[in-house]
């Protein structure tokens, strides 16, 4: 060897200085990073604490026991007996209308996005029409504008009530559906002291039903022949639903027999196992997981090369067991008391809707049916309690926000379905498919794999637009959250409840659509 190359073998060889070292420099990068911005964190809040002190602000969550003294226009609780409770009933009202929305704008997002590619030039052009219509205005426009059409457009309830008498009378369409400038109303569908019994059959349906899908499937692909699993599947949990409609109270010992039990056996629970249980389980979920991911890692020959995130991911997942413990066993000792106590909270509710001796079951159907009624306070009529009710805000929120969303989301579901190989359109009309089968067996399944990550965003978009309800005096969170911070000028405390749940919200949203954005990828041999 000569002296060129053994310098250059040397230099090839000899380990570089730390400072220029990449595992050192990432890792140091890293913590660097994290300790300025635990610094920024503990910085700020020091200087806000000082600032508030400074100006004589009491903070605290205080005011979430305290009554508020307020009515809400709309949800499960309109007189709520605490700031707390009454912040719930808005998320709940958020929730409803996020959900609700997602919903009916993905379904109507698709077929407007299907129908903006149709060979009807028709139907090609008012699909273009409503997406540049509804994409190029405001949301706010939008929701302002539906609630001066509601509230312009229909009847007010003056033709239901006698002038004289002062009596209310049924409504349109046979008291059905109530159509009126404060909103619409229809039936009601809620479940009954049945329904709990009636779902265990239904899961027994679910069970078998999935089971014979899997045979169906089974025979379909061992002979060809066309044997329709889904639809077998649905066939029997549709049998066991209809023959658990008669004989669900056969279970109503299961309050008596299991969650009455574990609700006792919970309520006479000691915190320290509790504790040290909770513990344990935190160290045995980490260690579980660094043993799945270190085996995903590892070669058929048994060795595994890890990479600097690699380590980073398993020294982490040790760091969070041992902050779990610490907040455990030091940092919140009430933590088992509060598991303790709501454990047997959700026990006693089951052994309640099951009937122990407390609840009620009986021949009770699981579904019962309120028709929307009006009714008269004061010298106004308004809508009952009884029906399913859209307000005028809640109707004007919802149609904006599902309409402005489904336009994105038409364009996001056509972009996706012009991803699809052109070759795969013509294999599908080769074999003789009409087109509603071609789009639901073939070419909707790829286009969604690629329109699936764009789809979250909206998703996204939709939750937290929901916020805009406050222009049309909509009780959602943040109209709640307003209202209580007006009241007790805990306006730091609100913006914290709100940052915290729009956060859960997109957490969840995101959590749902990487998980079926991973079932959907496609699978390399």
């Amino acid at each position: 060897m000569t002296d060129t190359q053994t310098s250059l073998h040397r230099a090839a060889t000899e380990k570089p200085p730390f400072y220029r070292d990449a595992t050192v420099v990432k890792w140091l990068v890293q913590i660097t990073t994290l300790a300025v911005t635990l610094f920024a964190i503990a910085f700020l809040v020091r200087e806000a604490g000082d600032s508030l002190q400074a100006k004589s602000i009491q903070t605290g969550f205080g005011f979430l026991e305290v009554d508020p003294a307020i009515s809400l226009g709309e949800g499960i609780d309109t007189d709520p007996a605490t700031g707390g409770r009454a912040l719930w009933v808005g998320m709940v009202n958020t929730i409803r209308m996020a959900a609700a929305g997602i919903f009916l704008a993905t379904i109507l997002g698709t077929l407007i996005g299907i129908g903006r590619l149709s060979s009807n030039w028709l139907v090609a052009k008012l699909a273009s029409g409503f997406i540049e219509y509804m994409r190029n205005i405001p949301l706010l426009v939008h929701i302002i504008l539906f609630f001066v059409t509601i509230a312009v457009v229909f009847p007010d309830f003056g033709e239901n009530v006698d002038p004289i008498t002062g009596e209310v009378s049924q409504g349109p369409w046979n008291g059905v559906f109530h159509v009126s400038n404060k909103g619409f109303s229809v039936p009601r569908v809620h479940i009954d002291n049945g329904f709990y019994q009636w779902l265990i059959i239904v899961a027994i349906g679910s069970v078998l039903g999935r089971w014979v899908s899997k045979r169906r499937q089974a025979l379909q692909d061992r002979t060809g022949q066309e044997t329709y699993p889904v639809l077998s599947a649905l066939g029997v949990i549709a049998v066991f639903a209809a023959v658990g409609w008669f004989i669900h109270p056969i279970f109503g010992f299961v309050g008596d027999a299991i969650f009455a039990p574990i609700r006792d056996l919970i309520d006479g629970t000691p915190q320290g196992p509790v504790q040290i249980l909770l513990s344990v389980a935190a160290g045995v979920v980490a260690a579980l997981w660094i043993r799945r991911f270190l085996a995903a890692r590892r070669t058929p020959g048994g060795a595994a090369k890890l990479t600097d995130d690699d380590w980073f991911r398993v020294i982490f997942a040790g760091i969070a067991a041992t902050i779990a413990c610490v907040v455990i066993l030091v940092l919140w000792p009430g933590l088992s008391s509060w598991l303790i106590n709501s454990s047997r909270d959700f026990f006693d509710v089951l052994a309640n809707k099951f009937g122990d001796g407390r609840g009620s079951v009986g021949d009770d159907p699981p579904f019962s049916v309120s028709m929307p009624d009006i009714e008269k306070r004061g010298n106004f009529a308004n809508m009952g309690p009884s029906g399913l009710n859209l307000t005028q805000g809640f109707a004007a929120v919802f149609f904006g926000v599902v309409l402005y969303t489904a336009a994105f989301i038409a364009e996001i579901v056509r972009g996706g379905i012009l991803a699809v190989p052109k070759g795969q359109t013509e294999a599908a009309e080769a074999i003789g498919l009409r087109r509603s089968t071609m789009l639901r067996r073939v070419i909707l399944p790829q286009a969604f794999r690629v329109s699936l990550p764009p789809l979250g965003n909206q998703y996204l978009n939709l939750t937290k637009n929901t916020s805009l309800a406050i222009a049309v005096g909509y009780t959602d969170v943040v109209q709640v959250g307003q209202t209580i911070f007006n009241q007790t000028g805990r306006s730091l405390e609100v913006f914290i409840i709100w940052m915290l749940f729009y956060l859960a919200c997109s957490l969840t949203i995101s959590v749902v659509v990487n998980f079926f954005n991973v079932r959907l990828k496609i699978v390399e041999r």
